[in-house]
């Protein structure tokens, strides 16, 4: 047994499937299956049962699991202990960021990695926050910015903002922007994100405890497009503050603050999965470069 092999089997069994394993893995799924057969032989007993549906961990395989995931953690902790011993830490870091926070953050955080890890590489994907639980989960993103997610024990969250958000029209005067409540809403057409948009699904659910229902005219992803369309007069929109300003329209509309309806985003990550140091400075970044954001009225 190498820690490839072990490796392969962890990912296997906690995934249930060859197939999203050989994905995550980047190995040719014939291959994989002959890594894993080695270990059964190695050991003399099955660890997985194959069946239409994927797989699933015989006895053996579910000792060999809790095993093989503390030897990999103790792997992990040696090669960081190692990183800090030489004071760079190094590896890649795959973060996620819901489409209206990736304007905002991309840029400022990408200096400040460059900056404090250079020998670490980053990569920044963009996803809505359903999507990306699930690719924290089969190891696609080591850590994704979320909003709104339900409770999961297969996730470690650290909450992060707590946002207003604000209800979007088309500026047609200089009067005093004045708040509105969350039933009056419903009176408006409204420009949405598609579903399962995470902002979507709060407006929509809060509005249901209300006894209301969501107006939605036009259904678009984007931050921008949505502002084009209100914009055209084609509707309204409800977003956080910092989005607006990000756009670069800001002028262009008027920003009334919803009572009673906030954003809550966190910070997200794989609870079976062990952390590194370039994962936890890249968390810390991310909360400093948000907390500056927010001060400054973004």
């Amino acid at each position: 047994m190498d820690l490839k092999q072990l490796e392969y089997f962890v990912r296997v069994a906690e995934l249930g499937s060859f197939t999203k394993a050989s994905i995550v893995l980047n190995i040719a799924q014939p291959a994989l299956s002959r890594q894993i057969r080695l270990l059964e032989l190695e050991f003399r007993q099955n660890l997985l049962i194959r069946n239409g549906r994927g797989v699933t961990t015989t006895e053996a395989g579910k000792v060999l699991l809790e095993h093989g995931r503390g030897i990999l953690h103790q792997v992990v902790r040696a090669k960081e202990d190692l990183n800090m011993v030489r004071s760079t830490p190094s590896g890649r870091v795959a973060l996620g960021l819901p489409p209206s926070m990736t304007k905002v953050l991309t840029v400022p955080l990408t200096k400040a990695f460059r900056s404090e890890l250079p020998d670490a590489h980053l990569s920044i994907s963009e996803g809505l926050s359903i999507s990306m639980q699930e690719w924290l989960l089969t190891g696609r993103l080591d850590i994704a910015l979320l909003y709104n997610p339900n409770y999961s024990a297969e996730l470690e969250t650290t909450p992060l903002l707590e946002e207003d958000l604000y209800f979007i029209e088309k500026k047609k005067d200089n009067t005093p922007s004045k708040a509105i409540s969350l039933d009056e809403i419903a009176n408006y057409p409204l420009v949405m994100p598609v579903r399962p948009n995470a902002l979507r699904m709060l407006v929509e659910t809060q509005l249901s405890q209300v006894g209301k229902k969501a107006n939605i005219v036009l259904e678009i992803d984007g931050v921008n497009a949505i502002l084009d369309l209100i914009e055209e007069g084609a509707g309204y929109g409800v977003l956080p503050k910092y989005a607006i300003k990000a756009s670069g329209k800001a002028l262009s509309f008027k920003m009334r603050p919803i009572t009673n309806l906030t954003g809550k985003l966190v910070i997200a990550t794989a609870a079976n999965r062990a952390s590194t140091l370039t994962q936890h400075k890249t968390i810390q970044m991310v909360q400093t470069i948000v907390k500056k954001i927010m001060g400054d009225g973004a």
